[in-house]
């Protein structure tokens, strides 16, 4: 994968490898206004730039506001791509994502634009760029019958029959537990087995630019108090009000999203607003503390880190600008 920064990285790419810019950050460190200041600035050099959605919150069409997804203003005259293009009521997997991911920038690039991908969703970024393993369907008894034991059973189970897994593994952590032991009890190989033959994946096909955004902590978290706080006041109530109308199944995504059960909890009378307010406030850090420890790790080393703090946080569009080549 090509990942050296240069002023010509999308006027004269390599014609088999169109250009492919990604910014990367965890939520509320001011990525999504990043992304639309590249994509100005591209389009001031006389070539169209498109913005692509890379959130798992934001591609859901019934989390406007607890997602924070851009609005008209936000968007700041740049077109915008899969921001609200799943109904909740239908999970939207990685590798969902990815194909509709692949398909909007194919088209952009047809159309001789830049794509500009945006988010903070470690594994949608990986599936798009790296592809996915080709794990089969679970049997369905199998996945019944994990899906039934408590956590501490499935994670001890784990531990006996996928023990690398196990250790990389919060003991609590319901979900990945849950889908490693069904993986291996399905499958016969561990989930580790299955991720070393990854297909379909976009980064040998494109010229990737890409950026992390890594600010300080402190202002990292200031800011996911406020952007809750500033949710709670904005509309987010009424709109998990409007969700839990729906009746829809609690294991989807946009039931287990940040800010959902807190809210709901509040609308059963199970907690005060100011309880409602420091759980999501708390989960959203957590959220914003896993963001941080995946981008740090787990991308390219060659991508740049571009680190930045209160002092320095109204600047950071300029500092993106020189990264990529565009001041």
């Amino acid at each position: 994968m090509s990942t050296d920064i240069s002023p010509d990285w999308f006027t004269e790419p390599d014609r088999d490898r169109p250009p492919l810019a990604l910014i990367a950050g965890p939520t509320a460190s001011g990525k999504s206004d990043c992304a639309v200041a590249l994509a100005q600035a591209i389009e001031a050099t006389g070539r169209r730039a498109v913005v692509i959605n890379a959130d798992s919150a934001q591609v859901y069409a019934d989390l406007a506001v607890l997602s924070a997804r851009p609005s008209e203003d936000d968007m700041g005259g740049i077109d915008h791509r899969l921001y609200g293009a799943w109904d909740g009521a239908v999970a939207c997997s990685a590798a969902d994502w990815a194909n509709a991911a692949k398909q909007e920038i194919a088209a952009i690039h047809a159309d001789g634009g830049v794509p500009v991908l945006v988010g903070g969703t470690g594994l949608y970024i990986r599936t798009l760029l790296d592809g996915i393993a080709p794990v089969p369907p679970i049997e369905e008894a199998i996945r019944a019958q994990v899906r039934r034991l408590p956590v501490a059973e499935a994670y001890a189970a784990l531990q006996a029959e996928d023990p690398d897994r196990a250790a990389r593994l919060a003991p609590a952590d319901t979900t990945r537990v849950a889908r490693a032991l069904e993986v291996v009890r399905s499958t016969g190989r561990t989930l580790a087995d299955w991720q070393a033959d990854t297909q379909g994946g976009v980064a040998q096909a494109v010229t990737v630019r890409a950026a992390i955004l890594l600010p300080e902590r402190e202002w990292l978290y200031a800011r996911c108090n406020a952007r809750f706080a500033q949710m709670l006041e904005s509309g987010a109530i009424p709109e998990v009000a409007r969700l839990l109308e729906r009746q829809l199944d609690p294991d989807l995504p946009v039931m287990r999203a940040i800010g959902v059960p807190e809210i709901a909890a509040l609308l059963r009378g199970e907690v005060s607003e100011g309880e409602a307010l420091a759980r999501g406030t708390q989960a959203t850090r957590n959220y914003a503390k896993r963001q941080f420890t995946w981008l740090r790790h787990q991308p390219p080393t060659e991508w740049p880190r571009l680190a930045f703090d209160a002092s320095t946080a109204t600047t950071i569009k300029a500092t993106l600008l020189r990264c990529f080549g565009l001041t």
